[in-house]
């Protein structure tokens, strides 16, 4: 792929050519990544017998 057609495309997608995917909802990723978060804080905080 050379530049110009790079930049081209960059351009294109600056534009508004391409944006979010329509399958992803906000809520459920950001819902998704706070529940991963907090499993995560409560592993941590049963592993960890050092208090």
């Amino acid at each position: 792929m050379s530049f110009p057609s790079s930049a081209a495309q960059l351009v294109n997608l600056a534009e508004g050519g391409g944006g979010a995917h329509e399958g992803l909802n906000p809520a459920v990723t950001g819902g998704s990544a706070l529940f991963v978060l907090l499993l995560l804080l409560w592993i941590t905080t049963r592993f960890n017998r050092d208090r």
